[in-house]
C-alpha cells in the first residue's frame, strides 16, 4: 500500500474530532458514547445501549441487522437461531453495508494504536493484529478523550472484501469499549470530512454539546450514506435556500414524532423504504420498528400514489386541499390538467364553494376502484436498546398486532407517543401490544 503523509491523516482526524464534538470534548458525554457493539443476553440479535447518546449509531446498525435477518430467515424464527457465530456475522454485515453506501473512494478504518510512537500511515495487512487481550491493554491506558484521540490511527482499504476480513479478524475490538466511536470515525473518514461538512450544511457539532445526542445529519449518514440535514425528499426551497433532503429510496426507513409536532416533514423515500424496517425518532431517543410483512413495502398502486401526492399538498394532514391547488395535484399525477377541465372539476368537487377539496371526494372522482398493496392486518415489532426502557430492564423485542382502520379520521392521543409516531406513516393504524404494554420510544 502507498504511504499517506502523517500530517494529512492527523489533519483529517483532527477535523473529524472537531466536526463531531466542537471545540471541546466533554468527558461525561464522551464516556456515554464509549461502548462497543454488544448484543443483549436476553435477545441475541438485539444490540444493547449502555447510556443515552449513541443511539444515532446503534439504532441504524440495529435496523440493518434486522433487515438482513428478515431477508435471510423470512420471519421471526431468527430469534432462536442467533448464536455467537451468527451474531458476529450479522454485525459485520451491517457495518459493511453502512460503510459501503458511505464510500467515496477508499475505505478508511480508524483504530486505536498500542502507543503514540508509530507514524500515521496506511498499514499493511501484517500490522493488522487482532485479539481481545491486545484491545484490553490499549484501553487500560486511555483515561481521557485526549488519550483516545492521541492513539487514533487509520487503515486504508481498496475493497470491501479487505474490510470484511479486517472486521472479522478484529471483532473483539468492535465489541470492546470504543467500538462504536471507532466505527463512527471510520464512516466519516470513508465519506470524507469535506463531503460530510458540505452535505450537513451546518457549523454545529454532529454530537450535541449539552445533551450528547446525535444530529439528524449523523442519523441520515448512517441510514443513507449521505449526511444531509433534512428528511424530506430531494431538495426544497425554503426562503430562497435550496435545502437538501434524502436523494433516493432508502434501504431502511425513518419516521419521527417530530413530524407530528410540525418540526419536520418526512418524505416518501424514508416512509416507504425498500425493506419493512424503520428507525423511529422521539424527541430524545432512537428505536426501531419492523415487520416480517414484506407487502408493507411493495410498490405503490395508482391510488396509493394519488393519496401520497394529494397529501403532499396537505402538509397539515387535514385530508383536504385548498381548491386552487387542484390543477397542481392533477399535473403531479400526470392527469388532464388544462385550465378549462380543472375549472369544471373544481366546481364539481367543491359544489358548495367552500374553497376546499376533500381527499375522499377527490379519490371517489379519479380513483373510484381504490386498490391497496398494504394488508389491513400485520405484525409490528419494536426494539429499544436501553435496558431501562424495557420490561424488567431486559432488552427484548416487543410484538404488536396492527390493524389499519377504514376511516380517514385518526384519533390523536398525546399520551400515546408510540401510536402518534406510527400514525405519521399509517394515519389509520391501531396496535394491540403484547401483554397490553405499549413499548417506550424513550
Amino acid at each position: 500500500m502507498a504511504e499517506i503523509l502523517p500530517s494529512a491523516i492527523e489533519q483529517e482526524l483532527l477535523g473529524i474530532r472537531h466536526l463531531l464534538w466542537g471545540n471541546e470534548v466533554k468527558p461525561d458525554i464522551f464516556k456515554r458514547w464509549s461502548q462497543g457493539f454488544n448484543f443483549s443476553s436476553t435477545e441475541s440479535s438485539a444490540l444493547e445501549q449502555l447510556n443515552g447518546g449513541p443511539c444515532a449509531i446503534l439504532a441504524p446498525v440495529q435496523a440493518f441487522i434486522l433487515k438482513n435477518l428478515l431477508l435471510e430467515y423470512k420471519d421471526l424464527s431468527f430469534r432462536e437461531k442467533v448464536n455467537l457465530e451468527v451474531e458476529n456475522r450479522i454485525l459485520v454485515q451491517a457495518l459493511l453495508e453502512i460503510l459501503e453506501q458511505s464510500r467515496l473512494q477508499k475505505y478508511y478504518i480508524v483504530y486505536l494504536n498500542e502507543s503514540n510512537e508509530e507514524s500515521n500511515t496506511e498499514v499493511s495487512e501484517t500490522n493488522c493484529q487482532s485479539g481481545s487481550e491486545k484491545s484490553e491493554n490499549i484501553y487500560e491506558n486511555i483515561k481521557t478523550p485526549q488519550n483516545f484521540h492521541e492513539r487514533l490511527k487509520v487503515h486504508a482499504f481498496s475493497t470491501i472484501e479487505e474490510v470484511k476480513k479486517y472486521f472479522t479478524e478484529n471483532i473483539a475490538s468492535i465489541k470492546s469499549e470504543y467500538g462504536v466511536l471507532l466505527f463512527l470515525y471510520s464512516v466519516i473518514h470513508t465519506r470524507g470530512l469535506q463531503q460530510v461538512k458540505s452535505e450537513s450544511e451546518t457549523s454545529e457539532p454532529l454530537i450535541d454539546e449539552t445533551y450528547g445526542y446525535g444530529s439528524q445529519s449523523l442519523i441520515n449518514l448512517f441510514i443513507t450514506g449521505q449526511a444531509t440535514t433534512y428528511v424530506w425528499d430531494h431538495e426544497q426551497d425554503v426562503g430562497g435556500l435550496r435545502l437538501k433532503g434524502v436523494t433516493k429510496q432508502s434501504e431502511i426507513g425513518f419516521i419521527t414524532i417530530m413530524e407530528h409536532l410540525r418540526f419536520c416533514t418526512v418524505g416518501s423515500f424514508y416512509k416507504n423504504p425498500k425493506h419493512p424496517v424503520w428507525v423511529v425518532g422521539s424527541d430524545t431517543h432512537l428505536t426501531v420498528i419492523f415487520s416480517d410483512e414484506v407487502k408493507l413495502v411493495s410498490p405503490e398502486t395508482k391510488s396509493e400514489q394519488a393519496r401520497r401526492v394529494f397529501k403532499s399538498f396537505d402538509p397539515d394532514g387535514n385530508n383536504f386541499i385548498n381548491a386552487p391547488l387542484l390543477g397542481d395535484v392533477l399535473q403531479a399525477l400526470d392527469l388532464v390538467s388544462d385550465e378549462g377541465y380543472v375549472d369544471i372539476m373544481r366546481k364539481k368537487l367543491d359544489s358548495e364553494n367552500l374553497g376546499i377539496i376533500l381527499l375522499n371526494a377527490f379519490m371517489d372522482e379519479f380513483f373510484p376502484k381504490e386498490e391497496s398493496s398494504t394488508p389491513d392486518m400485520f405484525t409490528l415489532i419494536h426494539y429499544n436498546g436501553l435496558p431501562r426502557s424495557n420490561v424488567k430492564g431486559q432488552v427484548r423485542y416487543h410484538i404488536g398486532s396492527a390493524i389499519l382502520l377504514e376511516s380517514d379520521l385518526k384519533s390523536i392521543c398525546e399520551s400515546n407517543p408510540m401510536l402518534t409516531v406510527l400514525q405519521t406513516k399509517w394515519p389509520n393504524i391501531e396496535v394491540n401490544w403484547c401483554d397490553n404494554i405499549t413499548p417506550s420510544l424513550n
